[in-house]
């Protein structure tokens, strides 16, 4: 049971405070103290809901005890009561982080509404730290998956554009070399946006074929085409209230495009056969490995959508232009694959490191990871210089 704690030097308002308020508030244990010093070492000993302290006592006043408890406990609520009440003693100790000054006589009315509504506070306090630690959990978890590895100037400028723009709604279009790592750039901006919470749903367009793209996208409704033998829900619906990830939306229809381009103006999609109209809450990034000018140019690409997706554009580039960050890559890569197999992580030498980082990496990130497997299984005790030279072939 949370507790509230009454500092009063005079019993008889210690008494009548303590019966108003517990017929008032009967899921609260109430702990009366004599003086400031003693409701110092109250707190000392345990954490109360709220405090409601006179101002002038002997030993320790109110004022006192206010400051040292918010500097003991910086989250303590303190309500304020004084019979010599005036401008400067109640300005004071809301400056001191009171949450309410309330002078004698006392208004039992007024009494009640600011220790209801300081608790209410308080409450809503905790549940939001507690929200903010599980978010907190919830992308660590997440982020351990989708970790965005090194420390060139190429990837802390990509980690600050990512800080900047994943705290808005702001459409985000990812362009750059297959394998550079534009999954971990979406995912990362869903992971640090207000939407964390909600789903990540991942579209890859190049892998669905043309004619199912508006059915995968939208959803359909049964009988609306041959093999439709249900209602199926489209990606935009499911990933409402979350993010939708389109990758490689350049190999995407021009016909599909246009239903897109839509849904972005509209925030509402259509079921394939269906009249109906779906409203969704949708944030969406993008991605592609193509020239989305020259595709705009021969005339591959709506430019409208284009204009629509790249509010924000974020280039990734190729692990060529990055290649201080190989042995980072390259520690991290060890250990997730020592997890895969259940083995010990195999070091690579500085020889091998710097053998690494003179190739070229056309394949990219995702390149590098399975050489680094290869590198593990073939590999000595410690992968060297020479392993490079045997098992890599550039």
């Amino acid at each position: 049971m949370q507790k509230i704690l009454i500092v009063e030097d005079e019993k008889a308002i210690s008494g009548v405070l303590h019966s108003i308020l517990s017929d008032e508030l009967t899921e609260y244990e109430f702990v009366i103290a004599e003086d400031g010093l003693e409701g110092y070492k109250q707190i000392e000993k345990e954490d109360f809901a709220l405090v409601i302290s006179d101002i002038k006592m002997p030993k320790l006043s109110g004022t006192e005890l206010l400051k040292q408890s918010i500097m003991l406990k910086p989250e303590s609520t303190f309500i304020m009561i004084s019979g010599h009440a005036d401008i400067d003693s109640a300005v004071s100790c809301l400056r001191e982080g009171a949450y309410d000054f309330i002078s004698k006589p006392i208004d039992i009315n007024r009494l009640i509404t600011s220790v209801k509504n300081a608790l209410a506070k308080e409450s809503l306090k905790k549940e939001n730290k507690n929200l903010q630690t599980e978010n907190k959990t919830l992308k660590r978890k997440v982020n351990k998956k989708y970790q965005m590895i090194g420390d060139s100037p190429a990837l802390k400028k990509i980690q600050d554009m990512i800080e900047k723009v994943a705290v808005s709604d702001a459409r985000v279009l990812i362009t750059g070399p297959n394998g550079a790592g534009k999954e971990l750039v979406a995912h990362a901006i869903h992971n640090q946006s207000e939407r964390a919470r909600g789903p990540m749903i991942e579209v890859n367009c190049a892998a669905i074929p043309s004619e199912l793209i508006e059915s995968e996208l939208f959803g359909h409704v049964k009988g609306s085409f041959t093999g439709a033998i249900k209602d199926k829900q489209g990606k935009f619906e499911q990933a409402n209230g979350g993010t939708i990830f389109l990758d490689e939306i350049g190999d995407m229809s021009l016909i599909a495009q246009a239903k897109v381009l839509r849904a972005l103006q509209e925030s509402k999609v259509s079921p394939v056969g269906s009249d109906k109209e779906i409203k969704v809450d949708v944030r969406v990034i993008a991605a592609t490995n193509k020239n989305m000018q020259k595709e705009i140019e021969e005339g591959k690409f709506r430019e409208d959508l284009y204009h629509r997706l790249s509010v924000i554009e974020i280039y990734v580039p190729p692990l060529d232009d990055r290649k201080e960050d190989i042995k980072l890559l390259v520690d991290h890569f060890s250990g997730m694959i020592a997890d895969e197999h259940g083995t010990a992580v195999k070091k690579f030498d500085d020889k091998a490191i710097d053998a690494l980082k003179v190739l070229s990496w056309t394949g990219n990130i995702r390149e590098l990871r399975n050489v680094v497997e290869r590198l593990i299984i073939l590999g000595g005790n410690s992968v060297s210089e020479e392993d490079v030279a045997s098992f890599v072939r550039k």
